[in-house]
């Protein structure tokens, strides 16, 4: 994916009727596009029968930010998927709450590594959604795919 696609794509992303439906907003993104800041505010049509953050908003806002990062980082010789994800709701979520997704480039590296050594394998990611005093609201763990395309099977599994 070039720059300018990454770009575009992000952009998007404040504006996907999901995360526009539920309030989801990205905050801040830095250059090398390895770390993403989610925001989500309270408001009264995302919140459950006890007037806390939906947990289904909650877990919308770990989706997709670890790929993003990965295939961004990867390029497109390679097939980067969500396999799986885990949240644990740790206490109720009330105001803004937010979440950081961030791949050191050298951790990066070593996956590239181990993909291109491999072929294909599967990592687990780990962030927090906190609230505005940094207590954690949910703790969320996303297993991701990655598989380096070949030329016999370009869109593989």
């Amino acid at each position: 994916m070039t720059e300018i696609q990454m770009r575009k794509l992000i952009r998007r992303v404040s504006i996907y009727p999901p995360y526009l439906g539920a309030g989801i907003k990205l905050k801040q993104i830095n250059e090398d596009f390895t770390r993403f800041e989610v925001h989500m505010k309270l408001r009264w049509y995302n919140k459950n029968i006890y007037g806390t953050h939906f947990g289904g908003s909650l877990y919308a806002m770990s989706d997709p930010f670890f790929v993003f990062i990965i295939l961004n980082f990867f390029g497109k010789e390679y097939i980067v998927w969500d396999k799986s994800a885990k949240i644990e709701f740790v206490k109720p979520g009330r105001g803004t709450v937010k979440v950081i997704f961030e791949i050191k480039k050298d951790a990066l590296k070593e996956l590239k590594k181990d993909i291109d050594q491999k072929g294909k394998n599967t990592y687990f990611f780990k962030t927090e959604i906190t609230n505005a005093e940094n207590e954690v609201v949910a703790r969320i763990e996303k297993e991701i795919y990655i598989k380096k395309k070949t030329s016999a099977n370009p869109v593989s599994k």
